[in-house]
């Protein structure tokens, strides 16, 4: 099968349509406000929280204590959340999206629960951090919620494992959102997300090298 010329790549070729998606500003209806929000609200939220935290393992030395090992568990949960909200910002919401957003938010839970664990043995945790975790914790399940009122019958096709067509492709938005908001959102997350803790990362490998532990 060529997959150069299967429905699924052909969708993806053509997803910029012009008909970009229109969140009008005024008061309106309940979705309307619900979109508004998860765009402009529950999604700038991950910004402040996760510059923060890298802020608080400069404090505490994180190269020094706990080092590669818990920087590689921040590089672990910083994918199990970007691949959902990718799949969130350009997809369309479908049953496979929906599971896999899911599963993402439950080993995203499950991971932080390991970062926590491997830190206290390793450095300080202060109370601010700890504050700074939940908020972090709690923005996947945030954003899952809102997607899910706002998509009610693709959530009742995955509760009923529905077999449409469409319903197991990763295929694009019919109305992709519009490209300054996904450009304006790449940028937020590179600069407050995978800027600093990649400058972690290499600052955790430069101490390991320097000990001779790497």
């Amino acid at each position: 099968m060529d997959l150069h010329r299967s429905p699924v790549a052909r969708a993806w070729r053509n997803w910029r349509r012009p008909a970009d998606r229109t969140v009008p500003r005024g008061p309106l209806d309940a979705e309307d406000t619900s979109r508004r929000f998860l765009m402009y609200g529950v999604m700038p939220l991950w910004f402040v929280p996760s510059v923060a935290d890298w802020i608080m393992h400069r404090r505490t030395r994180i190269e020094e204590t706990s080092g590669v090992r818990e920087s590689a568990v921040h590089a672990l949960m910083m994918a199990e959340a970007g691949v959902p909200v990718a799949m969130g910002l350009l997809a369309k919401v479908n049953p496979l999206v929906l599971t896999v957003m899911g599963g993402a938010a439950l080993a995203h839970g499950a991971t932080a629960l390991w970062d926590v664990n491997l830190a206290t043995t390793e450095r300080e945790v202060r109370p601010m951090e700890q504050h700074i975790h939940s908020f972090l914790e709690v923005l996947p399940l945030t954003a899952l919620a809102f997607l899910a009122c706002l998509h009610a019958d693709q959530v009742r096709g995955t509760l009923r494992g529905d077999r449409g067509a469409d319903d197991w492709k990763l295929l694009p938005k019919e109305n992709p959102l519009p490209a300054r908001y996904l450009a304006g959102i790449g940028l937020g997350l590179s600069v407050c997300v995978a800027l600093p803790y990649a400058e972690e990362m290499t600052r955790c490998v430069k101490a390991a090298r320097r000990r001779g532990t790497l």
